[in-house]
């Protein structure tokens, strides 16, 4: 699935332009889903938290059982080289991506050493702020002991679809999901957050979500800031309550929400200042 009209993809050694085939119809992730990925984003020239996103991916795949063909220091190094092939302020994707092309004997468990790596970077515009909405999911996410919930798994990437899904077609971007115990996670796509006389929350990690980089770096700058933020167990009550709510996650990295279910929320200060702090940060400020 091409996101951007214009594609470099590095595969077995170079560089190709375009869509490049990269799996085999009898490689293990064709039919059993065995591939890992991570995001990252370049924008307005920058390239934030490109080493962290560069450890996921590894970290992604062993959590998967894969021994990784590539560390850390080589993904980023692709992926900075593959930015060369666009404008230097181009909004871009960044896609490192790993996958099993063989199964045991047994078929359905992998070979951890036929693991096949790729980077695809595409161009991506940044959305802007406007008249993000949310609803509420029917679907929830699954506990770590029924999915590879610790991986950025492309296989838990199902159940999302459906979430965002089910949104649009009521005519939402996207949704707050539920963890099985009945509090939000996240929604389809992004960390969320909730802001509440001035102080901010947002749930906290239990295995179910993915805790995302933008959301911890979103965190931490927060704090440096002076702001209140507290991770705990969260309801869509609290959610409905809320001053402000704003989303985090690679492709927007902060994004006000202009509405939940029937309540439109202003435009928050909270919300603006994680979006200026995150904006700084990135461009080094």
């Amino acid at each position: 699935m091409a996101v951007g009209k214009q594609i470099w993809t590095w595969y077995e050694g170079r560089w190709h332009e375009g869509n490049a085939p990269i799996i085999g119809a009898a490689d293990h992730v064709a039919w059993l889903g065995s591939q890992v990925f991570d995001g990252a984003r370049q924008f307005e020239g920058v390239r934030p938290d490109l080493p962290l996103h560069s450890e996921r991916i590894v970290n992604s795949a062993r959590a998967m059982g894969m021994i990784p063909p590539v560390d850390a220091d080589t993904v980023r190094g692709l992926m900075e080289e593959g930015c060369k092939y666009f404008a230097a302020d181009a909004a871009l994707y960044l896609r490192p991506m790993m996958w099993s092309r063989e199964g045991t004997p047994g078929i359905i468990d992998i070979d951890p050493e036929s693991t096949g790596f790729a980077v695809c970077i595409e161009t991506l515009p940044m959305p802007e702020p406007g008249d993000y909405s949310l609803t509420v999911s029917p679907y929830c996410r699954p506990r770590p002991d029924m999915a590879m919930t610790e991986a950025k798994a492309g296989s838990l990437y199902a159940n999302n679809g459906r979430i965002m899904a089910d949104a649009r077609a009521r005519g939402f971007h996207n949704a707050l999901s539920l963890d099985i115990d009945g509090h939000v996670a996240e929604t389809a796509s992004t960390n969320v957050f909730l802001v509440r006389d001035g102080e901010v929350w947002t749930p906290v990690p239990n295995g179910t979500f993915l805790n995302g980089l933008t959301r911890q770096r979103v965190i931490a700058l927060l704090r440096q800031d002076g702001v209140a933020v507290h991770e705990a167990s969260l309801t869509v009550d609290e959610f409905r309550a809320a001053d402000e709510i704003f989303v985090t996650g690679n492709i927007a990295k902060v994004m006000p929400v202009a509405r939940l279910e029937d309540r439109t929320l202003p435009p928050g200060p909270i919300a603006a200042r994680a979006r200026q702090l995150y904006w700084d940060y990135a461009h080094g400020a």
